[in-house]
């Protein structure tokens, strides 16, 4: 798992931070802007229908006076009274030069086409009749007639032959005037912004280019139903409102203003760009100000962490420099007082226990070798009676001897403690041998000669080793595998095998196992369990053997079953390493 320095978290968090806020006020500005931008454009899209609707206030009365003056002309009229049609189409061609529509049209009293005038070809007889008869319905001067892809502003006159009062009509006055390309481009100016004209459902005609025009119909198929409504064409976002040309009319006229949404809003857009880059930047130069600043803060920390660090692996003298009077600078004294109280409390345990394992060992030792003085005291007052036979004598000498067999190997055992690893006396030879060497000595004891022992060897087990000690410690193996089982049904297994780079050699027996009160104690010193001459140093000093040899010694047991003791040690033989590679040969070292 990687670890996480405080500074970094800091930094980290801080960046965050940081960005969440300059990121979210952006986001707000930026909402806000584009409300307000929304607002202005929509106040110019309505300034805009305004000052068009006055336009076309202007426009209209303009052309409706000019079509009441030419029908209100004599000489029109004396015209129309020949009832002519032929006449009258080729006569009223100056009438429609004079008015300079793109659309002129007379009939008769009974509202049939008389002369049809158009400056474009398209609107044809039949669709004009048609739109008479439609306005006729309505009744209003001024209609909006749309044909063969012709929209036309219409202003409708009728031709009286006397006053106006008399009403004797003599046929009516159509004069149009088509929203062509020049229209709306004039339009254009005036409302600032993009426009399109709308008959019922079909957009006759637009400022936008023909590809965009083509998207701008499926959009416009509905009426609007807001007063304002976004539009997208050609990847451009435009607002859009409209406008009716012809209201109550069916089918209805409508203008559409467009003002570009992403055109009021570029600026902002780039204003936009640069406040990211300038928070950006913020938060970059904030993140390594931040960066410098806090190694300031966190140096101290890391100085008192190396110290618990050193502690852990019980380095006292760690150098701790507490400065400042921040929390920092207080745990800093605090950890430091803590560690001397520590440092001297672990002098006091240690000395303590030194002295508790002087006094352990001294009261061991004493109460062995007491015993054991006490025996050849006792034996030799015996050997000093005149009345006593050779053979009795014989008997007492050897209880002697094995008594003073007995304190020098407790001595021996004592003075192993005090021997290190280069005390070995490493030389070549074969652990077969050194084993069945300590099962004879193990034989030759006289409560251990009936109990039988098995040796079984895998291989050659030649290596480097010091002989004697390897032999100590299997007959301290040896010894305590015969103390544990019965005398006269127990048995031993002892096998010997490489394993790749080590030997292993297991020494098991059926005695009644370990008990688990000193399972985990077996190894220390002065532990020992129904022995009722053990000192506890025999195990102790076949680990240290090991241990001395790059080995190692392990136990398995089950409380009531087998025993088994488990000794590797390397394999250094001439076969795979020389016998300096680990172990340096040095002589025996005796007491």
């Amino acid at each position: 798992m990687t670890k996480v320095r405080l500074r970094t978290k800091f930094l980290l968090s801080l960046l965050l931070v940081s960005a969440g806020l300059t990121i979210g006020s952006l986001m707000i500005v930026r909402q806000i802007v584009k409300s307000k931008i929304h607002e202005e454009v929509s106040v110019d899209l309505r300034n805009s229908t305004f000052a068009f609707q006055d336009f076309q206030q202007n426009r209209e009365d303009t052309l409706s006076r000019s079509a009441e003056l030419l029908s209100d002309l004599p000489s029109l009229k004396a015209l129309m009274t020949t009832q002519h049609a032929a006449t009258i189409q080729d006569a009223s061609i100056d009438f429609w030069r004079l008015v300079g529509s793109n659309l002129f049209v007379l009939t008769d009293r009974n509202g049939k086409i008389v002369a049809l005038h158009t400056s474009t070809p398209g609107f044809s007889g039949r669709l004009a009749q048609e739109s008479i008869q439609h306005s006729l319905q309505f009744g209003h001067t001024n209609q909006w007639w749309y044909g063969g892809g012709h929209l036309y502003e219409v202003f409708l006159r009728p031709i009286y032959l006397g006053p106006e009062e008399a009403n004797d009509s003599l046929g009516l006055l159509a004069v149009g005037y088509e929203i062509d390309g020049q229209v709306v481009q004039r339009v254009r100016r005036i409302a600032g912004g993009e426009l399109a004209f709308r008959y019922d459902d079909s957009v006759v005609i637009s400022t936008f280019p023909a590809s965009e025009q083509s998207e701008l119909a499926p959009q416009l198929r509905l009426p609007l139903m807001r007063p304002f409504e976004d539009v997208e064409l050609g990847n451009v976002r435009y607002l859009a409102t409209s406008l009716e040309l012809a209201p109550g009319a069916s089918p209805g006229v409508q203008l559409i203003v467009f003002k570009s949404y992403d055109q009021a809003t570029q600026f902002l857009s780039r204003i936009y760009r640069f406040l990211v880059a300038l928070g950006l930047a913020a938060v970059i130069s904030e993140g390594l100000l931040v960066f410098l600043i806090s190694r300031r803060f966190t140096r101290p920390l890391e100085t008192l962490v190396g110290a618990v660090r050193a502690l852990d692996k019980g380095d006292f003298s760690f150098p701790l420099e507490p400065s400042g009077s921040d929390e920092v600078a207080e745990v800093t004294v605090a950890f430091d007082g803590m560690r001397g109280n520590l440092r001297k409390t672990q002098q006091q345990l240690i000395e303590t226990e030194r002295l508790a394992t002087i006094g352990r060992m001294a009261s061991s030792i004493s109460h062995d070798l007491r015993h054991q003085l006490t025996a050849i005291v006792a034996n030799s007052e015996f050997l000093s009676e005149p009345e006593l036979n050779s053979q009795q004598r014989n008997d007492l000498y050897q209880e002697v001897r094995l008594a003073v067999s007995q304190m020098t190997d407790l001595i021996d055992s004592l003075l192993e403690f005090s021997r290190t690893k280069d005390s070995l006396s490493v030389a070549p030879g074969s652990l077969e041998e050194t084993m069945r060497r300590a099962i004879r000595s193990i034989h030759g004891h006289p409560d251990f000669h009936e109990i039988p022992i098995r040796l079984t060897c895998a291989g050659s087990t030649d290596c480097y080793f010091d002989h004697k000690k390897i032999e100590r410690a299997f007959f301290n193996l040896l010894l305590n595998a015969c103390q544990a089982v019965a005398q006269k049904s127990g048995t031993i297994e002892v096998s010997i095998r490489r394993l790749q780079d080590d030997f292993e050699i297991t020494i098991a027996d059926d005695g009644p196992g370990i008990p688990a009160s000193i399972k985990d104690r077996l190894f220390e010193p002065f532990v020992s369990h129904g022995k009722e001459n053990g000192t506890g140093l025999g195990l102790t000093i076949v680990q240290k053997v090991a241990e001395d040899h790059a080995g190692r010694v392990t136990v398995d047991s089950t409380h009531g079953g087998k025993t088994i003791f488990r000794i590797s040690i390397p394999a250094l033989n001439s076969g795979n390493r020389s016998a300096g590679e680990g172990m340096v040969p040095a002589p025996s070292v005796r007491a």
